[in-house]
């Protein structure tokens, strides 16, 4: 998964360096507003089918991850408006939820656990003076930063759960190549232009309903019959985010933006 996404000045949590700091909410998702898809998890497909498309990239089978399709034009986030909010009643995943915290992996030979907590320096919310502190006078960690590396916590054994899950696709061969293509209409006569986007990796769902039932059983036991459902069931969100495409453009257009 794309650890660094969003993350402009990535550095450890450190009790020392960072004991008088605290975090101020802020009531956007600016930094989220160019990321035209986002890693998901499989826990998250269920009920992020209702409103995202969820689909698998990568440059091939072998190497693809889940994630939510959330714009249709690069450095896009159809679901991000332009003063940073989310599109109300909309999910959310948990890729953007953790943000500004993040959990990345020691280097090979530092001692203690393989997991280390980072913060982006760069978020708006971080300061000396308002919010909440992110560790006590005692250098304990405050219930804010307890609940927020809770969060990393079950995250990542989220991701442990799904890398699992992208192994059994690959090896019971479910995946085929998805190539997505949006023709839109031109204006004043002109001729319209379409919109492709190339390596995208959906389940076949022939070759689904033709599983070994002992395999079959396997997937309903282990909890991931219902996320091949769900991912299957989003795939008509395309129409819905094509829609937010043509709001967006309608907007550009009246404002006198032309974007590629």
């Amino acid at each position: 998964m794309a650890e660094v996404l969003f993350y402009e000045h990535p550095v450890p949590l450190n009790r020392n360096e960072h004991k008088d700091m605290r975090l101020k909410g802020v009531p956007n998702v600016k930094f989220a507003m160019n990321a035209h898809s986002v890693p998901l998890t499989g826990v998250e497909f269920g009920i992020a089918a209702r409103d995202l498309l969820i689909v698998f990239g990568g440059a091939s089978m072998a190497e693809a991850g889940p994630m939510a399709l959330l714009g249709l034009r690069e450095n896009e986030n159809l679901y991000v408006d332009a003063e940073g909010h989310w599109a109300a009643n909309t999910y959310v995943p948990a890729f953007v939820r953790r943000y500004p915290f993040v959990l990345a992996e020691k280097p090979a030979g530092q001692e203690g656990d393989d997991f280390t907590v980072f913060l982006d320096e760069s978020y708006e919310g971080f300061n000396a003076s308002e919010g909440e502190r992110l560790f006590m006078e005692d250098g304990s960690d405050s219930e804010m930063l307890s609940k927020a590396v809770g969060f990393l916590g079950e995250f990542q054994q989220n991701i442990a759960r799904t890398r699992w899950f992208m192994e059994q696709l690959v090896k019971y061969d479910l995946l085929e190549p998805r190539n997505v293509r949006l023709q839109k209409d031109g204006t004043d006569g002109k001729e319209g232009r379409s919109i492709n986007l190339n390596g995208l990796f959906v389940v076949n769902e022939e070759k689904l309903r033709a599983l070994d039932e002992k395999v079959t059983q396997e997937l309903l036991r282990e909890g991931v019959l219902g996320w091949i459902y769900a991912h299957l069931l989003s795939l008509i969100n395309i129409d819905r985010l094509a829609q937010r495409l043509d709001v967006r453009e309608q907007a550009e257009a009246a404002a006198g933006i032309t974007r590629n």
